[in-house]
């Protein structure tokens, strides 16, 4: 991909983007949220088990 190409599909993607309204907003940061704690509980979970197993 060369530096011409790259900079007009930048330009299209730039130009699409709008500012998320409170809702959706709201509704990305619980989704994150929720994925975080459950990655985090399911570590936390495997990091446990590996300590009382080996």
């Amino acid at each position: 991909m060369s530096i011409k190409s790259f900079i007009p599909k930048c330009k299209r993607v730039w130009m699409a983007l709008k500012k998320p309204n409170k809702e959706e907003f709201w509704t990305t940061a619980k989704v994150s949220a929720i994925g975080v704690a459950i990655l985090g509980t399911l570590g936390f979970a495997v990091s446990i088990i590996m300590k009382i197993f080996v």
